[in-house]
């Protein structure tokens, strides 16, 4: 009987679900046929004119995460948030769900993001991959070359080192991958936990698959995690270093999540609310 009661809800947040990813995927059409060829006419510079499609890609992508929780969709909390307003950083996340690329990216100024190299051809997210120089996972060499150039041009990359959204009830594992780029390129981490309670939008569940009641996510910002101490520790050997770097990083994410003193909240009850030192995401700046 109890059960019956959270139908009316879930009804409403499968509609709500296809309303926001159909306003996700027209919003990207826009951008590609609208937005980006009007940069393109305005700004000659290359620099100034991929700088400019990060900036709309961030408030959209903060619109967007507002917008789902008007809806009811979600709800989340940001901790250290701060951590992120720096340039060149190196922000390495775990992944559970399909929209924490959105956050990340809505809470990261002049973000770029290593993505899957098929988002380059899709309608409605090839014009914000194209305008914005997000780096496709292309095997080789040149996908670690193009990530510490983007680092070295004052760029702030995200990567999720898993590859792919994680899988319920399975270990987390990583690629050392992202660990190589930050011990050549002589960069430390900036770790973000982020965790989804209950859990949804996770890798093989169908859209319409709906909680019983709206996602709350929370994203922790921790501290900068070296690297230079822990190449110095493996001898100079860059394999071991990025083996134990992973290690460190899969603690860290496997880890529940920590309060802070800065918080950022979005929900019903916090919407009109901002907390000092970090920024809301719900409402673009």
């Amino acid at each position: 009987m109890a059960e019956w009661l959270h139908w009316p809800g879930r009804l409403w947040r499968i509609v709500a679900t296809a309303l926001a990813f159909a306003c996700f995927g027209i919003g990207g059409l826009l951008l590609w046929l609208g937005v980006f060829p009007l940069q393109n006419l305005l700004l000659r510079d290359d620099a100034r004119r991929q700088r400019a499609a990060r900036a709309v890609v961030q408030a959209m992508f903060r619109f967007f995460v507002g917008w789902m929780r008007l809806l009811g969709l979600i709800r989340y909390e940001v901790r250290g948030a701060e951590k992120l307003q720096r340039r060149g950083l190196l922000v390495l996340a775990n992944h559970p769900t399909l929209i924490d690329v959105v956050f990340l990216i809505g809470l990261v100024p002049n973000a770029s993001c290593v993505v899957k190299s098929t988002l380059a051809s899709h309608p409605c997210t090839r014009g914000p991959v194209r305008a914005t120089g997000y780096i496709c996972n292309n095997p080789g060499a040149d996908l670690l070359l193009a990530c510490t150039d983007a680092l070295a041009a004052g760029s702030n990359l995200i990567i999720f080192p898993e590859g792919t959204r994680s899988r319920p009830g399975q270990a987390l594992k990583m690629q050392r991958g992202a660990a190589q780029i930050a011990l050549r390129g002589g960069l430390d981490i900036t770790p973000v936990r982020i965790q989804c309670e209950p859990l949804g939008l996770y890798k093989g569940q169908p859209w319409w698959t709906v909680a019983r009641r709206p996602l709350r996510f929370t994203l922790e910002v921790g501290d900068d995690l070296p690297t230079a101490p822990v190449l110095a520790a493996a001898g100079g050997e860059h394999g071991r270093a990025a083996r134990r770097l992973t290690e460190s990083l899969i603690q860290f994410f496997t880890e529940p999540t920590k309060p802070s003193k800065t918080v950022t909240k979005g929900s019903h009850a916090s919407a009109g609310t901002r907390n000092q030192g970090a920024a809301d995401l719900g409402t673009p700046t």
